[in-house]
């Protein structure tokens, strides 16, 4: 008898355990696995271009860089969608190519023609890199992650992110954005080896750039692998997969804890591999992947998020909300993040912001 009274008594214990601790927000939640009635949401470059504050903002920062280096700015331009929309998450504003830049590649942007860098294209490149100041370069933006985490609205997540190797060496290589990614390709395939030390030095400054966001208060992490979709199978999972899998083993090493979202864009049936084989936590979905197949194939496995075509938003009416609904029907009968399947676009009205976000909370299941 005492034995079955020291069971019922532990039973006991542990409800009262789980009535104590505190509810979590709803992403959070979502990303545990639980399926929710109204999914949380927010949106890939929900503050940026299309807000008017914004650009009011930009024009008084300077340059793009002095933006996210600077937390006054970083941390408005971070609360300022929050305020319009009521987001479930907010996402601290940054660039991903913060990281080559702290390493010592020279950095800038252009009006009108994206990010130029100087290009990093062999091993004797590499040399040109250094370590030496990634923190210190890097300090105002885990400054912005503090002040924000005190900032932001009691249930809403703070996102933390970094690019992702591959998508990294992309722009490294080829010193700007690129159509035929010839630079970077023609080394990964040509010198293997060489081109690894490249990813593996990215490996380890983005893990600990991470767990820095982390310790600062991000309480998730996105990775970027915008590129992803642009390698062969063999080589996405050479560059994007096994990468991944190497950043998400030092992030849980320190923070167990903390989800980790991928997203893997231009993946297709990849998708179900880096699923498999990168650990991350959850999955960001790119417009193309069909929201059906997504329940049926990855979701069972982890929470997804996505993936309203971005243009979808900027034409608003009622192409927006079929669309949105068909999402809303297909994902949400299982952990899920409503999301966009890439970035809001500039010319985004916001006004169908504001539209997709009734629709988001209107929404019964």
């Amino acid at each position: 008898m005492s034995g079955e009274r020291t069971v019922l008594s532990a039973t006991s214990s542990d409800v009262q355990n789980q009535a104590s601790k505190p509810a979590l927000k709803p992403m959070l939640a979502a990303l545990a696995g639980e399926v929710r009635q109204q999914p949380p949401f927010w949106l890939m470059r929900q503050a940026g271009r299309y807000l008017p504050e914004y650009r009011e903002l930009r024009a008084k920062a300077g340059s793009f860089l002095d933006l996210c280096y600077n937390p006054d700015f970083a941390v408005e331009v971070t609360l300022q969608p929050l305020r319009r929309y009521g987001m479930d998450a907010a996402i601290l504003f940054s660039d991903i190519l913060v990281v080559p830049h702290a390493l010592g590649q020279p950095l800038a942007y252009l009006e009108g023609e994206g990010p130029k860098l100087d290009p990093v294209r062999s091993v004797e490149d590499l040399k040109r890199l250094s370590r030496d100041r990634f923190h210190e370069m890097l300090a105002p933006v885990y400054e912005t992650v503090r002040r924000l985490s005190t900032a932001i609205p009691a249930g809403t997540t703070l996102i933390g992110f970094a690019g992702a190797p591959w998508t990294i060496a992309c722009y490294m290589v080829e010193g700007a954005g690129s159509k035929e990614y010839a630079h970077v390709k023609r080394w990964a395939y040509g010198d293997p080896v060489g081109f690894g030390q490249l990813i593996d030095l990215i490996v380890e400054v983005t893990a600990d750039y991470l767990c820095r966001q982390i310790e600062a208060g991000a309480e998730t992490v996105q990775l970027f692998d915008s590129w992803a979709g642009v390698l062969p199978v063999a080589e996405f999972r050479r560059w994007v997969i096994e990468p991944t899998r190497r950043i998400v083993a030092l992030v849980k090493a320190k923070h167990p804890d903390t989800p980790v979202i991928g997203f893997p864009r231009g993946a297709g049936h990849a998708y179900e591999e880096y699923v498999a084989g990168s650990g991350v936590d959850a999955v960001g979905l790119d417009t193309t992947v069909p929201p059906v197949w997504a329940a049926q194939t990855l979701q069972p496995r982890l929470p997804v998020q996505g993936n309203l075509d971005p243009i979808m938003l900027a034409a608003g009416g009622k192409a927006l909300e079929t669309a949105t609904h068909d999402i809303l029907t297909a994902l949400s009968g299982g952990p899920f993040v409503f999301n966009l399947g890439h970035g809001v676009i500039q010319s985004t009205p916001p006004a169908h912001v504001e539209a997709l976000t009734r629709i988001l909370r209107d929404w019964q299941g």
